[in-house]
């Protein structure tokens, strides 16, 4: 709006007070672990290969420093970075960047520290640096974003030497983190080696991605590189990956991937501790929502309907974000929080209902096999269809049981066609739908096999058949654990590896 000259404007700025700003920001919440993955996203969305994070015990002057070899920054672009909402959530951005309010970098600082350095270089030579000091801006009252570093923080900033380009970040004045407590004092030093132990098993689970998938960052705590930690135990080959599924909303589509881990029986001790994760198996199971792969939730069901419970303790869902979603999932300042949308609670309920069924299974003994991720690796009864947005479903003509009645004398062949179209043009969905809409879990497989027996032979059968095909012994048992119905049946393949074992010691 324009003013004609000596007319009063009617409106006046009301910038807020630099002092008070500062220090309402300090208590958005952070934790110290969230705090410093909020400055290692600056580094990734740097282009850094590598991360440092130090915390230095020294009672009250202990500190915090992240250094990064990312690309850097020119004079202005540190001071854009340093300004409060230096950037628009309602802004565009790159696909790749991991923030969203402008704000992660100043309030994850300020919520642990009271001065905040941070110098960046995009040459080798040159630098510059900018410091937010809360105890000068108490004293001006003025938003000073100063140019030079306090005396102390000098030597700690030739750190930045090591690298030929990037950024360095000190936290100084840990009011939030440390007390009054000396160096000497043994307990307030063991309080501090105990937060940086959360620190790095945050950021080995925050990051774990960015650790493991092409192409990888190192991070390093205290000069010692993290190891990652990844929830769902993909390096296992007990861990069951079931089917992956895109959900679209509002024309944008996101990945959700179900995964079971093994049963405790088939992990090692060290590894079953581990994958336990920093809150325990139960605190753990549910949905991991990511965001450019970077973790925003550990382990929830999200507020759909689901509670923790010790026999759903082996369900871990994959959810994957872009951040063009950020609005729709209301993801928080401190990329702590996740709501999923009401147009996906359907989609993400039968999800989560069907992984958490197949974990209990798993729980209580049953279902122990893999199930692998492509269908070709996997055989299964009945097949999925989607036509014209429409689903059905069709007896596996290609399963190994199938094939073999398929494959007997005509007149036979011919009373099995039938019968498989009987089945499955008579499947009762209607019925199906409604008892699962009226109560979720009263719908349930029968799992009544009347002739177990003649199960055994035919997985003995198979076995051979899988043999003849050129399989090894391992590779066709394997195949027949991944073989519905027997991938179910653990007494059955129990069976089975006797007869077969038996048979063994009978030819010698």
């Amino acid at each position: 709006m324009t003013v004609a000259k000596g007319e009063a404007p009617d409106w006046e700025i009301a910038e807020p007070r630099a002092d008070a700003m500062f220090e309402s920001m300090r208590a958005v919440g952070y934790s110290l672990e969230a705090a410093i993955a909020d400055l290692v996203d600056n580094s990734i969305s740097a282009h850094a290969r590598n991360v440092w994070i130090a915390l230095d015990w020294a009672g009250p002057g202990s500190s915090v420093v992240c250094l990064d070899d990312g690309r850097g920054l020119e004079a202005q672009e540190l001071k854009e970075a340093m300004r409060l909402g230096s950037v628009s959530p309602l802004e565009s951005r790159p696909d790749d960047d991991l923030g969203r309010f402008g704000l992660g970098l100043k309030t994850a600082s300020v919520s642990q520290c009271r001065l905040l350095t941070v110098r960046s270089k995009r040459a080798p030579s040159g630098g510059v640096t900018r410091v937010w000091d809360l105890d000068y801006i108490n004293a001006v009252r003025e938003w000073r974003l100063r140019k030079e570093a306090n005396v102390e923080t000098f030597e700690i900033l030739k750190a930045l030497d090591r690298v030929q380009h990037g950024t360095i970040v000190v936290w100084q004045g840990l009011d939030r983190v440390v007390d009054s407590r000396g160096p000497d004092d043994a307990d307030a030093k063991s309080d501090f080696n105990a937060k940086i132990a959360r620190v790095e098993q945050h950021l080995a689970m925050t990051f774990h991605r960015f650790m493991e998938e092409h192409p990888k960052i190192h991070f390093f705590i205290n000069s010692r590189e993290i190891e990652p930690w990844d929830p769902f135990l993909r390096n296992e080959p007990k861990t069951q990956e079931l089917s992956e599924e895109a959900l679209q909303i509002f024309g944008r589509s996101l990945e959700v991937r179900p995964f079971v881990l093994p049963h405790r029986s088939h992990l090692g001790d060290d590894v079953h501790r581990r994958a336990a994760g920093p809150n325990g198996w139960n605190a753990q199971q549910g949905f991991y929502v990511y965001r450019n792969r970077r973790l925003i939730v550990a382990g929830s069901w999200l507020g759909l309907g689901f509670l923790p419970e010790e026999h759903f303790k082996l369900a871990r869902i994959l959810v994957d974000l872009p951040n063009t979603m950020d609005h729709d999932w209301q993801i928080d300042v401190r990329k702590a929080q996740a709501v999923p949308p009401a147009a996906l609670t359907a989609s993400l309920r039968r999800i989560a209902r069907l992984t958490r069924n197949r974990a209990g299974d798993v729980y209580r003994g049953r279902g122990q096999v893999v199930r692998r991720k492509h269908a070709r690796d996997y055989e299964l009864v009945w097949e999925q269809r989607v036509k014209h947005g429409r689903i059905a479903f069709k007896v596996n003509r290609g399963h190994p049981l199938i094939k073999e009645a398929l494959a007997s004398a005509p007149e036979v062949r011919r009373q099995v066609r039938i019968i498989i179209e009987l089945v499955e043009n008579t499947v009762p969905v209607d019925t199906i739908v409604i008892a699962n809409t009226e109560d979720a879990d009263s719908v349930v497989r029968l799992d009544e096999w009347g002739a177990p027996k003649e199960l055994e032979e035919r997985g003995v059968a198979l076995y051979r058949a899988f043999l003849a095909e050129g399989m090894t012994g391992e590779e066709a048992l394997t195949r027949l654990t991944l073989t519905e119905p027997f991938d179910r049946l653990p007494s059955v393949l129990a069976a089975v590896e006797a007869m077969l074992e038996g048979e063994r010691h009978g030819q010698v």
